[in-house]
């Protein structure tokens, strides 16, 4: 698998291809501001990703700048809340928790300025692995 390519904001990997409707409006989702607040993201969704699985990501992302990426996978398109799957490159590379897509703006803006670290939002998730907000 190829590496992923350097991007200016975070990455958002598309890694499942049942339900293109699912992944546009995830993506509206994620990209909708919050009050003054919006994530930063650049969108990858190429079917040579379909199925990949966290370890390959990771590896995929070695040699890139990137200290977490957000992933929309299965559970993204099927779960009734959307949650987003991130996953930590840096720290502990591999370490994930999954967060609903109004919650992005936090995690992306605190993670890309190092004002927060993975594991402060990893431990905050709820009794169901789903960080919805502190």
């Amino acid at each position: 698998m190829k590496q992923f390519p350097e991007t200016e904001n975070a990455l958002v990997l598309r890694t499942n291809f049942s339900d293109n409707a699912a992944w546009v409006s995830i993506c509206k989702a994620i990209r909708e501001p919050v009050g003054d607040f919006q994530a930063n993201v650049d969108l990858l969704s190429k079917t040579e990703y379909d199925g990949i699985n966290t370890e390959q990501v990771v590896s995929a992302a070695q040699g890139t700048n990137s200290t977490f990426m957000f992933v929309v996978d299965k559970t993204t398109l099927t779960h009734p809340d959307r949650p987003v799957l991130c996953i930590d490159l840096f720290d502990q590379p591999g370490r994930t928790f999954r967060l609903i897509p109004s919650e992005m703006w936090s995690v992306e803006n605190n993670l890309s300025i190092a004002n927060m670290d993975f594991r402060e939002f990893a431990s905050a998730v709820d009794q169901d692995g789903v960080f919805r907000g502190f």
